[in-house]
């Protein structure tokens, strides 16, 4: 049987596991769904239409599911969900989506949420992104896996992070970032490739090299940015990172693309 203490507010339409906990001056509202194992430490909110993944911790002062930051926002249904093994500790705040974005606010699985850190309407955030204290992200905003986000980053509405980057702490992102990519400054730029990333994921001295010389040849390399692509498109067609940071580039989000020294 689920662990809830006398002094939290649990609304009767929420399902609550047998295993989850849930802590004194906690507030769970309708629609939520804490799954197996999800703990609430105290003094946390989950507003409502919130689902908290298996093994989740929610730290004191956290609004999780609250309503989107969002002018046209009228009551309307709209989610938020959360993956499971997430850390989200104190002060953190996500909110769920709007209709207009889908209606949906999603956070993948291994989530680590410094204090203070916010996820606004309509997010796609991948599994195992490190948010650092404050960092933050705008509404429709899309954060690959293994992200790190500094502290007091802040990535701008409907703007893209790749898997496998990092942003520097106090990093004001105004433009899409590519995978593996490392950025930061105000307004932030592209400084190479994620290095730390890539020695903690395995890769050795000899495939980072290649990395680094197809990030050279198409950031650096001569002709037009377009032709460039394309070159490095053919050359380094065996290497699965470089063809997912072109295919990032084709895609082209509603962000300009963020690029070295500018």
């Amino acid at each position: 049987m689920s662990r809830i203490h006398p002094a939290a507010v649990v609304d009767a339409a929420a399902q609550v596991a047998d295993t989850a906990e849930i802590g004194p001056w906690c507030v769970v509202g309708p629609g939520v769904v804490l799954q197996e194992g999800v703990r609430l430490i105290s003094h946390a909110v989950v507003q409502q239409d919130t689902t908290v993944g298996a093994r989740t911790v929610i730290h004191p002062f956290c609004v999780i599911g609250g309503d989107p930051q969002h002018g046209g926002y009228k009551g309307e249904p709209v989610r938020l969900e959360i993956g499971e093994d997430c850390l989200i500790r104190e002060h953190s705040t996500l909110n769920r989506g709007t209709p207009g974005g889908g209606g949906v606010t999603r956070v993948g699985k291994g989530c680590l949420f410094m204090t203070g850190a916010h996820v606004g309407h309509d997010a796609l955030v991948g599994d195992n992104v490190t948010f650092a204290n404050h960092a933050t992200l705008g509404g429709h905003t899309e954060i690959g896996d293994r992200v790190f986000l500094g502290g007091l980053a802040a990535v701008h509405q409907f703007g893209r992070v790749g898997q496998g980057a990092i942003i520097g702490g106090l990093a004001a992102v105004t433009r899409d970032v590519i995978p593996y990519g490392s950025a930061w400054g105000n307004h932030a730029r592209l400084h190479g490739l994620n290095l730390i990333g890539l020695k903690r994921k395995g890769y050795d001295k000899s495939a980072v090299r290649r990395l680094l010389a197809a990030y050279r040849d198409l950031f650096e390399g001569g002709g037009t940015f377009a032709e460039r692509v394309g070159t490095v498109e053919t050359g380094y067609a065996e290497l699965p990172e470089i063809m997912e940071i072109t295919a990032f580039i084709r895609a082209s989000g509603k962000r300009p693309l963020c690029l070295p020294g500018e």
